[in-house]
């Protein structure tokens, strides 16, 4: 095997570890945040069990947009990227175990679980978005290592989800002490692929400065928001809404959400592959329009079993949108700039997870269900269609495609 395919499944398999012990708490956040104190009677954050799951799962999210710039950043500026990813991944075990322990120490209220869950995110996609930023320095094709990133996070998710519902059921806290031990195995096993960041140190206002030049950043940063909208979505809302609507458990909910990720994570690679041959406009742009009708399909959805077909359907759309919109990325960011690029890509990304807890949840929460569907769905459609002039405006489907073939190899 060459190095370079030896490390791309390395860091797939860092990558995996991180998502799949983030995905562990999902199915079960309800039954969690009452293991952590969430009482309504004493945190404005805990009114109701949505409340709580949804202000519970935004900490993460809030620590990710607030401190994924200052990794990638800092991995750009001083040319190197494994030592960071050791100390995110080494002190994200730490926030996750100091968790567990709060039912123990029995005196910390709802607000405080907040703040160790912003520090837990903060931490925690140090780990996760200079690895992949590491996936990005490999050569071998962009749609090819952002493939092997997709179907990492995919199937962290498809496998996380179900087996979090399990743990969930036999303990609340289990999941927690879990993702704790991956990420001590993360911070170990990151250690075994060099450090192929760019030898040249930047300044942070060169970084800064190139990074302003290249405008046309913002259209992977739209897609990866909105794309990352409709999975925060499904992990607050469309959790309570399959154990509402079709009366499951965390068990079973945990299933639903793997026939989503299931297909999305195995479809990562063969797609990104796809768009290093075709381009990037068709997987990005109609890709993004079908995914939008698949979320109003599972919405719909008159039984589980339907649901569940929905959920097959929206995850291979997914796995088409995914890999391609992360390759362009790279296609358009400088070497020695990839660090701050990914950085705001995923800060896009967490603040479309954000999105998808807060607007899902309000709409849900006020509106119901449906609306909250509609609503979700209809964005993902909307910018698909609004980003098609935009694309020709602006070449960015040519500029793709010769990015794409650029270092192209055998399918």
């Amino acid at each position: 095997m060459h190095s370079s395919d030896r490390d791309r499944v390395v860091l797939a398999a860092v990558v995996f570890a991180v998502l799949f012990s983030q995905l562990l708490l999902y199915p079960g956040v309800s039954t969690l945040v009452d293991a952590l104190g969430a009482d309504a009677a004493t945190s404005a954050f805990a009114a109701t069990d949505l409340d709580a799951s949804m202000w519970f799962l935004v900490a993460e999210f809030a620590g990710y947009v607030a401190f994924v710039g200052v990794w990638g950043a800092a991995s750009d500026i001083t040319g190197r990227r494994t030592p960071f990813i050791v100390a995110g991944a080494l002190a994200g075990a730490a926030s996750y175990a100091a968790l567990a322990a709060v039912p123990a120490i029995g005196s910390i209220p709802f607000e405080g679980v907040l703040l160790m869950r912003f520090v837990q995110g903060a931490m925690t996609i140090g780990a996760f978005s200079l690895t992949m930023t590491m996936l990005m320095d490999l050569e071998g094709g962009h749609g090819r290592n952002m493939g092997a990133a997709g179907i990492a996070i995919g199937l962290g998710a498809a496998l996380g989800a179900p087996i979090g519902g399990q743990l969930s059921e036999a303990n609340p806290l289990a999941p927690l002490l879990g993702a704790a031990g991956l990420l001590v195995v993360v911070g170990l096993l990151v250690t075994r692929v060099p450090d192929r960041s760019p030898d040249s140190r930047r300044a942070v206002r060169a970084l800064l400065e190139g990074v302003r030049k290249r405008p046309t950043l913002s259209i992977p940063f739209a897609f990866g928001f909105i794309d990352r909208m409709t999975a925060g979505f499904f992990a607050l809302v469309g959790t309570l809404y399959f154990q509402d609507a079709f009366d499951v458990g965390p068990a079973a909910t945990g299933l639903l959400l793997a026939c989503f990720f299931a297909p999305f994570a195995l479809l990562q690679y063969p797609m990104g592959a796809l768009s290093d041959r075709i381009g990037r406009t068709i997987p990005i742009v109609v890709g993004s329009v079908c995914y939008g009708v698949g979320i109003l399909a599972v919405g719909a959805a008159p039984s589980i079993a339907t649901a569940a077909i929905g959920m097959v359907g929206v995850g291979v759309l997914g796995a088409l949108v995914s890999p391609a919109t992360m390759a362009l990325v790279t296609d358009i960011a400088a070497e020695s700039e990839r660090g701050l690029a990914m950085a705001g890509f995923n800060v896009a990304g967490s603040l479309g997870f954000l999105g998808g807890f807060l607007i899902g949840g309000t709409v849900a929460s006020d509106y119901g269900y449906g609306l909250a569907f509609l609503a979700v769905g209809g964005l993902e459609i909307a910018i698909a269609l609004l980003a098609v002039p935009v694309f020709l405006r602006l070449s960015i489907g040519r500029r793709g495609d010769e990015f794409a073939t650029e270092d192209r190899g055998p399918l």
